[in-house]
């Protein structure tokens, strides 16, 4: 997989906003993820595409620190099953076309998350319908 570097969002993000945003979002972020992010920034794939659950999608663009905030603000209420959650158990990294998202999975490690798809279509409001990518990012990574 490559990344369009001419998409890439600057100032890259830094050791210190991850810190701040794994307080927020109370979870761990995994290593191969936050080294991603520290030199692809929001970044294009040139082609990026996976299978899952029977269907191909395909990758529009990796989130990126500056913009993960606002996308879960959208779909806080139906990106988790616990209306009294403080954090995040399901985390949005990438946007694939036709609303869906590829998200770090929390639910079952707050330190080892998976990757799943969550699919717009189907979640309602604290009824969140995902399905399984990979056991972590670099994996999901090799599947592109």
């Amino acid at each position: 997989m490559e990344i369009d570097k001419a998409t890439i969002i600057y100032p890259l993000p830094i050791d210190e906003l991850f810190e701040r945003k794994e307080k927020f979002w109370r979870v761990k972020l995994p290593k191969d993820f936050v080294e991603f992010l520290k030199e692809n920034n929001e970044g294009r794939t040139l082609e990026g595409a996976f299978e899952c659950n029977g269907r191909e999608y395909a990758i529009d663009r990796f989130l990126g620190m500056y913009d993960i905030d606002v996308t879960l603000t959208q779909l806080e209420d139906r990106l988790t099953e616990n209306e009294e959650l403080i954090g995040a158990d399901i985390l949005p990294i990438v946007v694939l076309f036709a609303g869906d998202f590829v998200c770090l999975d929390f639910r079952k490690d707050s330190e080892n998350p998976s990757v799943c798809v969550w699919n717009h279509e189907d979640s309602g409001d604290l009824e969140p319908v995902t399905y399984f990518v990979a056991d972590t990012f670099s994996e999901f990574i090799s599947k592109l």
